[in-house]
């Protein structure tokens, strides 16, 4: 709701919001509300800038029900997917719409880089939740070509959480200088660490004890370790796939001998 103005009301607002927000929120929405076609500063409830998302979300049910008129009572009624994604939260890597699957076949968790880090509750309550409430049959760990994250991890410095998260990378980059030095460019360098990247995390995943004690209780599941290049839209198997402990441990061995 827009605050008491004085006798310009649109210069209160600015300098109220400047007070409330950082320089960069303020320049970003400046650079983008052009887009919406509408203006903070034009009197009308800034959440109006989201009019755009509801209507579209009103054509997408229309045409869901069009299809499938039992669909959405089918999608409330059941979760039972056979899937768990793990993927970079990236906005041009969409996971059902990647592997063309409708909502509710598909358990999805997005993080920067795709990363498994010991420390993410978040990302281990929902690989717990897969496993062991939904019963999942297979993860996919998918990273992609042309990762922001990864970029980052190929240099050294920089500051705050971000680079905190980003320390697995930057370790495989370390373990794996030699190799990295031999190759031909910038690109190249990027393309492999993103790739590495995406082992690395697939191993992250098959050493938790959620899946070490899921495989002892006799559960069926498969890890799979995919990349996705955003030049073709098409899905690339690293094949890391692994569907034991044993596979795992020698998953486990592999990875760590290709860095030594």
């Amino acid at each position: 709701m827009p605050r008491s103005a004085s006798s310009d009301p649109n210069r209160s607002r600015l300098a109220t919001w400047r007070t409330e927000a950082t320089l960069y929120q303020v320049e970003w929405a400046m650079r983008h509300v052009h887009l919406w076609g509408q203006s903070w500063f034009s009197g009308e409830d800034p959440m109006r800038l989201l009019k755009r998302l509801f209507e579209n979300n009103e054509r997408w049910a229309a045409r869901m029900l069009a299809l499938d008129p039992e669909f959405f009572e089918r999608l409330a009624a059941q979760q039972a997917p056979q899937f768990l994604w793990i993927g970079c939260s990236d906005s041009r890597v969409p996971a059902n719409e990647i592997i063309d699957l409708l909502p509710g076949e598909v358990f999805v968790h997005r993080n920067v880089a795709n990363v498994v880090h010991p420390s993410d509750m978040n990302c281990l309550s929902v690989l717990q939740y897969a496993v062991e409430t939904l019963s999942v049959r297979h993860i996919m760990v998918v990273g992609h070509y042309g990762c922001g994250g990864v970029r980052q991890a190929l240099e050294e410095g920089g500051s705050g959480m971000i680079d905190h998260w980003l320390s697995p990378i930057r370790q495989i980059r370390r373990r794996n200088r030699a190799v990295f030095d031999s190759l031909p460019d910038e690109r190249s360098r990027w393309d492999r660490l993103c790739e590495w990247n995406v082992i690395e995390q697939t191993v992250a995943v098959s050493q938790t004890t959620i899946l070490r004690d899921s495989w002892a209780r006799g559960s069926q599941i498969a890890i799979h370790g995919w990349i996705y290049d955003l030049h073709d839209g098409r899905l690339r198997d690293l094949n890391v796939t692994v569907a034991s402990v044993a596979e795992a441990d020698n998953l486990l061995a592999r990875s760590n001998n290709s860095a030594s």
